[in-house]
């Protein structure tokens, strides 16, 4: 039998979660707590969320504002910190499989302060108290993908859920109406209109504020290495959608054809849906159906013969893209698809785009 002394949980709790639930007892805000230990509005949220250890002096304004004694403060940030510690030991393989460099790059999460907090501050950003807990919410995620594992990008279930994770906070600070499958279907042609604007500044924005009309959050974020998403589409538990894209390509043809792929999902398989999409699909019904769909979306059916028989040189290309109503580049990556042309023709027409460094 195990001795007491034993016990190793493998979930941690910053002191903060116990200020917070003080806090919330006496009914009293951040910025007054902030005011009575005399700390800044940052400094206070780094202390609730663990990144700032409990010095001496802190200790004693938390005594003496909240209660309890200095000692169990300064044990409290002890023990907490200790737990850290062992599960970073304990757990470097998870860690590995995190592309933890490029989730501070892209400000998805603070800078880990020092390498023993390295599972808090990875926990913290999945918003899981432990790694049971985790694997509870995304270690299932590989039963969702549909893309095929291919030699250019290799595939970690870990840098799937934190693409997907990070989906999930911008996606919250999208305020949408309620889910209307009726409007999202009667907004296509307003979407696909788009198409024409060449700045992602311009019509990303236009595109969000059209979904978000229909309960539809769109949000555009960047994949990290081990994560080969196109795309992927899920209903939150409030109800909305949340359409993910990771702008992957970097070429407008690819990325009108993924936001409609999802849309397909969307209107094609409802709220029960799950889907995430790399650069080759799977073969299954309801790929198939959203592939279909993001094509006469594009095209619709009464201009499919006219695209087939089309030359290809720049200027028929250019001349029926304004015919039908989208880029050139859409025509271009349709000619492709249809292999009616090679995939080293007519690139130029699509139109390039770069991530902000």
């Amino acid at each position: 039998m195990a001795r007491l002394g034993s016990f190793s949980p493998d979930w941690i709790s910053p002191p903060g979660n116990t200020i917070a639930q003080i806090l919330r007892e006496r009914e009293m805000s951040t910025f007054e707590f902030a005011m009575e230990i005399e700390q800044s509005l940052d400094d206070v949220q780094a202390l609730l969320d663990g990144r700032a250890p409990i010095s001496i002096a802190t200790a004693r304004q938390l005594a003496r504002v909240l209660g309890a004694s200095v000692e169990f403060w300064m044990s409290r940030d002890c023990q907490y910190r200790d737990n850290a510690a062992r599960l970073t030991l304990n757990h470097k393989e998870w860690l590995s499989e995190l592309p933890v460099g490029e989730m501070v790059k892209y400000n998805w999460m603070s800078a880990i302060p020092e390498p023993s907090m390295a599972i808090a501050t990875c926990l913290r950003y999945f918003d899981v108290p432990s790694l049971s807990v985790w694997r509870t919410k995304y270690e299932r995620l590989s039963d969702h993908y549909v893309f095929r594992k291919s030699n250019a990008a290799e595939s970690r279930p870990a840098a799937v859920a934190a693409w997907l994770r990070q989906g999930e906070i911008e996606a919250a600070q999208i305020d949408c109406s309620n889910w209307d499958r009726e409007l999202l279907e009667t907004s296509l042609p307003r979407m696909r209109s788009l198409t024409k604007i060449k700045d992602p500044k311009v019509f990303i924005p236009k595109l969000q504020e059209l979904c978000a009309k229909c309960g539809v959050a769109v949000v555009i974020v960047r994949a990290p290495s081990g994560c080969p998403a196109s795309g992927a589409t899920r209903f939150l538990p409030n109800g909305n959608a949340l359409l993910q894209l990771s702008f992957r390509y970097l070429k407008d043809d690819h990325f009108w054809f993924s936001f409609f792929h999802e849309i397909g999902h969307l209107l094609l398989h409802g709220e029960a849906g799950f889907f995430i999409e790399g650069d080759k699909s799977s073969d299954s019904p309801e790929e198939r159906a959203a592939n279909d769909f993001a094509a006469d979306v594009l095209v619709p059916t009464e201009f499919k013969d006219e695209l087939m028989k089309l030359r290809a040189d720049a200027h028929s290309v250019m001349k029926f893209a304004v015919h039908v109503g989208v880029s050139a580049g859409i025509i271009v990556g349709q000619l492709q698809h249809l292999e009616v042309i090679g995939h080293e023709r007519l690139n130029h027409l699509k139109r390039s785009y770069k991530w902000a460094e």
